[in-house]
């Protein structure tokens, strides 16, 4: 670890070179902080975009004091990363409306690690959390990707929501909040698309004194949850249950809230959706409730109400799982796999025009308009194009997919019996099984509110149906998505009755959920992993599938080079349960490593997917809608949700705990880090 000097003659303490020795004496300066803001900005963001990262040219060396003669303490701050810090850390005192504030040697040379782990546990995952109540409601209400009015829809279940609501609006007419009742009985398709000009957010859990009669506003509280942020400001549902992994050691009430909220959802809207927007009134998302459910019950079992959050948990998977996983229309009946299928219509109104420019301009053409406007007639149905509507089917499962977008999925993905789709199902009927006969007395009730159709209310469940359930669709899975040529797991598309030949994270999936065999097992590490991994961990697909980009094949967010932390995750959980310990470990530290590299060279970035192919830049992803994460000045204040969830999920996966000794090996290169990781390993 390189140390603080001090030079002969009066120089100053040269900070910066390495990672300061917490042993060693700390030096503090009270600072102007707009002058010195202005003075650090001017020298050392040369680009001019407010952040101080490797390509701006300054010199490298800010000196902080003395300020007067009867101060006599100062140093120098030198290097990106440490002029970085020093920069959010005038920002952030700055914001808070501070004159001037004493500046610590240790705060500019923190621990990259240390420094983005305590931002994420005790600032960002605060600023991204929402409640829908009365102190929140302003917070979480507003739509960066729509615009118009606050708006809320209550389901018809939770009267004293809407009368909570609308107090508030009485109460606050300034808010100009309008609360809106959902329609009794099924949402439909025509019913989504008729309010897609009033969007607005979706009611979501309460908390409130258990008492007889309604209870009082005073008594009402939202469930907390967590929005991934930038223009994301709803509750997401695979993004939070990932994000959620990270938070079990220190924000369990939110992460008690996620599953709290997502239980609501499919008791009154029925499915966890893709977001509480109604515009996702007809879209999940992959299914996680009883993997974040069943993870949270081995932190919270001992506290008093564990064992009931649980059960419901299980009870509105097990709803969730028969009323829309397994139903028509995704259920394919010939095959017994399921497959993303959203109810809709029309293009999806939280995405721009411009993002289906490619599908609109030859109808533009054909009616002599604009791509707004023919977009506009499409969607209001003044004029039909089969076409479209088959690309949209296809495009809103894509979206439900969360994958969206992808050449693998891309104009199909309604039509495929996807691995990843199928192995959580697997998973879901695993963890029901396993739930029902070691903590519900192999007797699960089913209350009326979690019924479905065909069910008794208070019916009792044993655990052999879902093992018999689990049992078939793995032999499902090997039938249609196994090739033993290939040695790996493929998408089976059920109209073509043909398995697909695309190469994506996707087919380590099984390892995660349990389905594969050791010898399946032993063939995707083999087979699948090489053809995917790079510096920086697992891209999402491989670049031969995904074809040579041009114009009639763009970029697409999902395909290589990209990588996701959901793939990353899965991966390194997937390879550590069948025993490959050591590729779950590589593959966590070329992923922390770069993510750690990325936040320490470019102001403290951290972003929602990247380019695993560019350690030196690689948040520098243009494709589709670009790069979340990225749209800061200064300090970043939220970061991105599931790449912060995947910097914490590894703690049960590497051999060790200690942040230093990645610290250590980002000062060295990519490769010499994984030497470092075996030599840990050997030890």
């Amino acid at each position: 670890m390189a140390s603080e000097t001090s030079a002969p003659g009066n120089s100053k303490p040269r900070i910066g070179d390495g990672y300061r020795n917490p042993s060693r004496g700390e030096i503090s300066i009270s600072v102007d902080v707009d002058k010195a803001m202005q003075e650090l900005s001017r020298q050392e963001d040369t680009d001019g975009d407010g952040l101080i990262t490797i390509d701006d040219q300054g010199p490298k060396e800010f000196p902080l004091g003395p300020y007067s003669d009867e101060q006599d303490m100062a140093f120098t701050v030198h290097g990106v990363y440490q002029l970085s810090c020093l920069l959010q850390e005038l920002f952030l005192a700055q914001k808070r409306g501070l004159k001037k504030v004493s500046i610590g040697s240790s705060q500019v040379e923190e621990n990259p690690v240390l420094r983005l782990s305590r931002l994420i546990k005790t600032s960002w995952w605060d600023n991204l959390t929402r409640r829908i109540d009365t102190d929140g409601i302003e917070l979480a209400a507003p739509d960066p990707k729509m615009l118009g009015s606050l708006r809320i829809y209550i389901p018809p279940g939770v009267p004293e929501q809407h009368a909570y609501y609308t107090a508030i609006a009485k109460q606050r007419p300034d808010m100009h909040l309008d609360v809106q009742w959902l329609p009794q009985g099924e949402v439909t398709a025509e019913y989504v698309k008729g309010i897609n000009h009033q969007p607005g957010l979706l009611a979501m859990e309460m908390e409130h004194d258990q008492g007889e009669g309604q209870p009082s506003p005073e008594q009402m509280k939202g469930c907390p949850f967590i929005v991934p942020g930038d223009q994301f400001n709803e509750l997401y549902n695979w993004d939070a249950c990932f994000c959620a992994l990270g938070m079990l050691d220190n924000h369990l009430p939110i992460v008690k809230g996620i599953i709290k909220n997502f239980i609501f959802e499919v008791k009154h809207y029925g499915k966890v959706l893709n977001a509480n927007r109604s515009y996702y009134l007809g879209r999940a998302q992959p299914p996680f409730l009883t993997w974040l459910a069943l993870k949270t019950f081995d932190i919270t079992q001992h506290e008093p109400d564990a064992l009931d959050l649980l059960k419901s948990a299980i009870l509105a998977a097990r709803k969730e799982y028969l009323g829309w996983w397994t139903s028509t229309p995704r259920l394919d009946e010939e095959s017994g796999l399921s497959r993303y299928r959203p109810i809709g219509q029309g293009s999806p109104p939280e995405c721009h025009t411009e993002s289906f420019a490619h599908i609109f301009m030859p109808f533009a053409k054909k009616y002599g308009m604009t791509l707004d406007e023919v977009s506009a007639a499409y969607n209001d149905g003044k004029i039909q194009e089969p076409e479209l509507d088959v690309f949209f089917d296809h495009d809103r499962a894509v979206r439900e997919s969360g994958h969206d977008t992808s050449n693998r999925v891309e104009g199909l993905c309604a039509d495929l019996a996807t691995v990843d789709l199928n192995c959580l199902l697997h998973k879901i009927e695993e963890d029901i099984a396993w739930a029902t006969q070691k903590h519900f007395a192999d007797s699960l009730i089913i209350p009326a509110q979690f019924c479905v159709p065909d069910d008794e209310p208070n019916m009792i469940e044993s655990s052999d149906i879902w093992r018999q359930r689990a049992h078939r669709r793995k032999a499902l899975i090997d039938k249609y998505c196994w090739n033993e040529d290939e040695g790996l797991y493929f998408d089976y598309n059920t109209v073509t009755k043909r398995q697909s030949n695309f190469e994506s994270a996707t087919y380590l999936w099984p390892l995660w959920s349990g389905i594969a065999s050791s010898d399946q097992a032993a063939k995707v590490v083999k087979n699948g992993i090489p053809v995917l991994e790079r510096a920086g961990g697992l891209a999402s697909t491989s670049e031969k599938t995904r074809g040579t980009v041009n114009e009639a094949n763009p970029q697409k967010q999902w395909d290589y080079p990209q990588g996701w932390a959901p793939h990353q995750i899965l991966a390194w959980d997937g390879l550590d349960r069948y025993g490959y310990h050591d590729d779950s470990g590589r593959l966590a530290y070329r992923w922390l490593h770069m993510l750690t590299e990325c936040f320490r060279n470019w102001n403290g970035t951290v972003c929602e997917k990247y380019n695993v192919t560019d350690l030196e830049r690689p948040h520098q992803v243009e494709a589709e809608y670009g790069n979340q994460g990225r749209k800061f000045k200064y300090a970043p204040q939220e970061g991105i949700l599931n790449a912060e969830g995947a910097g914490f999920f590894p703690s049960d996966v590497l051999s060790f705990e200690d942040p230093r000794m990645l610290k250590d090996a980002l000062e060295s290169d990519a490769e010499a880090m994984l030497d470092v990781w075996e030599e840990e390993r050997r030890l």
